[in-house]
Formats: structure tokens, sequence, C-alpha cells
């Protein structure tokens, strides 16, 4: 018999009160995942559709293989996961600024098949995402590299919805310069949204990056019985001079 629901940890964060928790939801007749900052939801096992196709649709830009990827935000370990699944990875760096959420998926709190901790190719980097996009340091101190085939961001609501104030400046063009020089000739930048295509945001991309384009996402919701929609950003960075 499966609890209603439980609360499987809980801490305080410079962001706000952080919880996941899993409860037995009737509707989809299964166990739900769900990860809380406040009163907002950032994620939900219900809903993994995009998380997943934000990693399946950037890859799929890239040809060859040997491919060095990271991803901005952890979460439930979807978009992570789905980079795994490709066979052309050759390495992932993870980036999170909430230790803790890497401590659930080290100690499979949060059980993804397979977990990410049992995967050679991924390690978990502690750090926030936009300040160190501004460190000397770059992305990822430990890698070997400096640049990215692809670099895939699945952190604030929206360009325009953010979690933190400071985050604002990476979706101006300022911002996305320094992404920019993270990644290879040809690279990708992949971002999630919770909100319709923004026309400002593109034309951002669009003075940064050899093309750019937003891809609208469909998927169930079963709690209100409709379709629901993400938009997915994909910049293509310019090649080498």
């Amino acid at each position: 018999m499966n609890r209603r629901f439980q609360e499987l940890d809980w801490c305080s964060t410079p962001l706000g009160e952080l919880s996941l928790r899993r409860r037995w939801d009737a509707t989809v007749d299964r166990d739900v995942l769900e990860i809380k900052l406040d009163d907002e939801f950032l994620m939900s096992s219900l809903f993994t559709v995009a998380e997943t196709e934000l990693a399946r649709r950037a890859l799929a830009e890239l040809p060859g293989g040997d491919l060095d990827v990271l991803v901005g935000g952890l979460g439930l370990g979807y978009t992570a996961q789905a980079v795994l699944a490709d066979p052309r990875v050759r390495s992932l760096s993870v980036v999170k600024a909430l230790d803790v959420v890497i401590e659930w998926h080290e100690n499979e709190l949060i059980p993804t098949e397979p977990p990410l901790v049992s995967d050679r190719r991924c390690r978990f980097v502690h750090g926030d995402f936009f300040a160190m996009l501004r460190s000397p340091e770059g992305l990822d101190p430990t890698a070997p590299w400096r640049q990215f085939h692809a670099i895939v961001v699945d952190i604030d609501h929206s360009p325009r919805h953010v979690l933190d104030p400071s985050h604002r400046e990476f979706y101006e063009p300022a911002g996305l310069r320094r992404l920019a020089e993270y990644l290879c000739p040809n690279g990708v930048f992949g971002l999630w949204s919770n909100d319709p295509p923004d026309q400002g945001f593109l034309t951002a991309l669009d003075s940064v990056f050899a093309q750019a384009r937003a891809e609208v996402v469909t998927f169930a919701n079963p709690l209100q019985n409709r379709d629901a929609t993400a938009t997915l950003y994909l910049a293509t960075a310019r090649p080498e001079s």
C-alpha cells in the first residue's frame, strides 16, 4: 500500500524553503515526485516530456560523437538522463546551485533509472550557473576542456519569470555572449521555458548566435484533462572564424 503523502526531505535555502515530496495521485494511479520552492512547484514527475525533449532536440542538432555536454539545473534529473541516453555523449557536467539537490541524487532519494550517479560520464558541479558564467574559473573548473558541444539550461521558469533577479542579465545579449564563449564552434544552446515563445528573447538570441528558433512542445496534463505546452529555445553558435 502506498502512503498518500510523504515529505522525503526539506531544507531552508537562500532562494526559499525547498522540499522533496512523494504523493499518491489517484488521477494517474501512481506515485508522483515533486520539488517545491516555497509554494511554487519547480518540477513534477508528472510532467517530464519537455525536459527530456530539451536534451534530445539539442543533441540532435550536433553531428559526430565524443560530445561534451553541460546541463544547467538538475531537479529530478530528466534532462540529464536524456543527455546520457545518447551514446555519442562523452561527458556530462551538471551544474546545480543547491547542494541538497545533488545529495538527493547521490543518496538516490530521486530514483532515476538508471541512477545518474552510476554513469561514469556524469559529474555534479556544485555552483551557481549564472555566477560561474561570469567567473574566470568557468562553468566546470574540473573539466579538462573549456568549451562544450552543447549547453542546455532548465533553471528559471522562463526568460521573464526568473527565480532570482540576478538571473535576468543572462537572457540579454551580454549574458548570452558570455554563454556563447563556452560553446564550441557550431555548438548548441538549449533553454526550457514554461511560457509561450518570447519574441524579445529570440531577438536577443539572434544577435549572438548564427541561428535561433523556438519550438513549442505539447504534452498531456492529466490533472486538468487537457494538453499543456512548454517552449524550447535552440540556438547554434557561430562557426569558427
